[in-house]
Formats: C-alpha cells, sequence, structure tokens
C-alpha cells in the first residue's frame, strides 16, 4: 500500500486531491489502478486509508474511507549526528527515519572528517530531507521527520536543552549498562529526547565537558561505528517508548 503526505487544502469533503510529484509517481512510477488502496497522512491531521476513483498523469483522485492509526510515537526522538563521511548519513537517516525518530540534526564536531562549505550544507540538506521523505512513505509514519541545517557543536547543545527533556550521550561509562538502565527509567510517555552521537573520530574531551547535564550511557561492550551506534540508540528507545 502507497502512502502520500498531503496538505489540508487537498481534502474536499471525502476525497483528497494528489498533484505534482506525488501524482506522477503513483500514476507513472507505482502505475497505480482505479480500485486500489493508499494511507493518507495529512499534515498536522489525521490519517486514512482512501481509495482511489480517478488516475491521470499528473492528477490523481482517492475517496476517503476509515481512519488509520498513528504510527508515531508519544515520545519525540532528536538525533544529534556527528557528520560521518561518504554516504553513511543517508544511511542513518533512513534507518532512523524508519525506527521513529522526530527530527535529525547534522553536528559539525572536532573530529569530523567531513567538512562543508554554506554551498554544499544546503544541497546536502535537501538531498537529506528527499531520503527522510522516502523512508516515511515506505514506513508508513505519519509524518515527515525534517532534517536540520549542519549546526556547530555549541549550538546543537543548545538546542537539545531547549527542545528536549533528556539528554542522551553513548560514551564510555564505567557503570556500564547500568547507567543505561537508569537513564532508560527517567523516560516515561510524553518525554522528548535528545541523542548525540559522535563521528567516527568520537567526541573530542572538550566536548564532552561541554555536555555535562547530558545522561552519559553505554551501548555495550564492544565500539560500534558512527551508524550502528545511532541506529541502535534510536532503536532501543523506540522499543522502549512502545513498552512503557
Amino acid at each position: 500500500m502507497q502512502q502520500i503526505f498531503v496538505e489540508a487544502n487537498q481534502i474536499d469533503r471525502n476525497q483528497v486531491l494528489v498533484l505534482g510529484q506525488d501524482a506522477k509517481h503513483l500514476s507513472r512510477v507505482v502505475r497505480i489502478r482505479v480500485g486500489e488502496r493508499i494511507r493518507v497522512s495529512v499534515h498536522g491531521g489525521k490519517n486514512y486509508f482512501a481509495t482511489v476513483s480517478e488516475v491521470e498523469k499528473d492528477r490523481v483522485v482517492a475517496d476517503l474511507e476509515c481512519e488509520s492509526e498513528d504510527t508515531e510515537s508519544e515520545n519525540r526522538i532528536y538525533l544529534f549526528q556527528g557528520l560521518p563521511k561518504g554516504s553513511k548519513f543517508e544511511t542513518i537517516i533512513e534507518k532512523t527515519v524508519e525506527l521513529g525518530v522526530y527530527e535529525i540534526i547534522p553536528v559539525e564536531m572536532k573530529n569530523c572528517v567531513v567538512k562543508l562549505d554554506d554551498k554544499k550544507k544546503e544541497s546536502k540538506t535537501k538531498r537529506y530531507q528527499a531520503v527522510a521523505e522516502s523512508a516515511a512513505k515506505q514506513s508508513k509514519r505519519s509524518i515527515i521527520p525534517n532534517v536540520h541545517e549542519v549546526m556547530k557543536y555549541e549550538d546543537a547543545l543548545d538546542y537539545a536543552r531547549e527542545i528536549s527533556d533528556v539528554i542522551l550521550l553513548p560514551y564510555e561509562n564505567e557503570d556500564g549498562m547500568k547507567a543505561t538502565k537508569a537513564a532508560l527509567e527517567k523516560i516515561k510517555p510524553g518525554t522528548s529526547v535528545s541523542v548525540f552521537i559522535g563521528p567516527e573520530g568520537g567526541f573530542a574531551p572538550e566536548e564532552i565537558e561541554k555536555s555535562q547535564d547530558a545522561e552519559i550511557i553505554s551501548l555495550g561492550k564492544r565500539i560500534l561505528r558512527t551508524e550502528t551506534a545511532a541506529i541502535t540508540t534510536v532503536a532501543m528507545l523506540m522499543l522502549h517508548s512502545e513498552m512503557i
């Protein structure tokens, strides 16, 4: 079943009008037919199942049926990811969006190998947002998570303090998984959580010093790659959120 995201003004009575790239994708790529069902998520609104009633090259109309379950978690998870090299960040976006992350913030850290100028930052952000939208459609999310513009580490910390109730930072911890368990116990329904993941070179000591208000947690006895650490942490939070 295909997933689409629409604005409220695309809903008229009991029908949804799909235009632009979404309509072209449904009609030309998917080759959707009259009578097939789709899932419709309205930005800032509800989710529906709908049955396609008209298909044209640049226009698709579907009749709204029953409401669909909201697939979003009660906990907003913000991922602050140290910029990795190559295509790793796209993998991180894809997998964490599938897992339920609310927003992804790329962060410039001292040990980042990747250095982006302003022009590259803008083009990368557009590409990253497209990856997030594709993953949101594939996983039947009710929203498209936002990929924030690249932030400096200090600015990212300030932003995290504004938006979250708990800040988690996977790093060396002498208490091991006990610290992780204690941090998870602080997360209740409705708690907003920010997660900081270091780049390939890890966090610099001064960056850890600046984040003393974060919960330093462990992800186990093994050393994880940056992309593995991001996916593991978001998966852990997703499972915890589903069980509380």
